[in-house]
């Protein structure tokens, strides 16, 4: 994936016979990812369109450009959807777009290595960010609040936690 590009949402499969699909939308506002097009599809091809139809359990349901039947949706299930960056608004300050924290290091508040951000998982409530390290047994998640999190230093590529007591002890 290019760095210019973001993943804003994902094909999650067929909604009906007449080729409408589900569209999981990983926007603040999930209707606004139709306001992003022209998307990328990831396979290079690009949807000049979304049409936002509805809603259903987890999913927009959507049409898109040029699928009309139930197994050309199908088809598309599981394909991301990308945005050019500079489609997407302007973040403050303190928001983060999940891609940008990936890869950053991540130290404690002495300054110690604890590892690096390999993913960014939403569980409904606040983010957790996946920290792996070769001297890590098993990966931690930590809750990605500011009380835990202090500071996110993009242009450095790193960021400080300040765990909670035993969150990296007792795994390596």
């Amino acid at each position: 994936m290019s760095d210019d590009k973001l993943i804003v949402g994902s094909i999650s499969g067929a909604f009906g016979v007449h080729g409408d699909v589900r569209l999981k939308s990983f926007c603040a506002d999930p209707a606004a990812i139709a306001e992003y097009t022209p998307l990328t599809r990831s396979d290079g091809e690009t949807l000049a369109t979304i049409v936002i139809k509805g809603q259903t359990k987890g999913a927009l349901i959507a049409r898109i450009d040029g699928i009309t039947t139930k197994e050309e949706a199908d088809a598309l299930r599981g394909m991301d959807l990308l945005a050019h960056r500079d489609q997407l608004p302007s973040l403050p300050d303190d928001e983060f777009y999940h891609t940008d924290l990936m890869g950053l290091t991540a130290f404690d508040t002495g300054g110690t290595r604890l590892g690096r951000v390999k993913a960014v998982q939403s569980n409904g409530a606040d983010d957790l960010l996946e920290i792996t390290d070769p001297t890590l047994k098993d990966s931690v998640l930590v809750p990605f609040t500011k009380a835990i999190v202090p500071t996110v230093d993009l242009a450095s590529g790193r960021i400080i936690l300040d765990p909670p007591g035993g969150l990296f002890e007792g795994i390596s």
